[in-house]
């Protein structure tokens, strides 16, 4: 399954469970949001071995887009997931920090900054 913006694509490579964003994601709220939301939810529903976030070539993610992940994180940490992975990248400023914050919202959560 793939969704894609004029900037931003977001699909699931169902060989491994990651669920890959490219682009930046400016969009305008969290009804905007919601087809990726349910993308992840979809992903996390088949109860895979694991379920990886990879957000290396995201270079921009709005305040919404960061409450969607949020809304993500604390769904699995509801369903008591503990398979949840998130890879993000050191050269890309805004992940540092709100990543980390993810990582608050559900200690079990593995986050790799490459």
């Amino acid at each position: 399954m793939e969704i894609k913006g004029d900037n931003y694509t977001v699909w699931i490579d169902n060989h491994n469970n990651t669920i890959n964003f490219t682009g930046s994601l400016r969009l305008g709220g969290m009804e905007e949001y919601a087809p990726i939301l349910n993308l992840l939810n979809s992903a996390a529903n088949n109860n895979p071995e694991s379920v990886i976030l990879d957000l290396q070539n995201l270079n921009f993610l709005n305040s919404s887009g960061i409450s969607m992940l949020s809304k993500f994180v604390i769904e699995m940490r509801k369903r008591k997931a503990e398979n949840l992975k998130i890879i993000g990248s050191n050269l890309i400023p805004w992940q540092g920090k709100s990543l980390k914050n993810l990582q608050r919202l559900m200690p079990s959560l593995v986050l790799e900054l490459q």
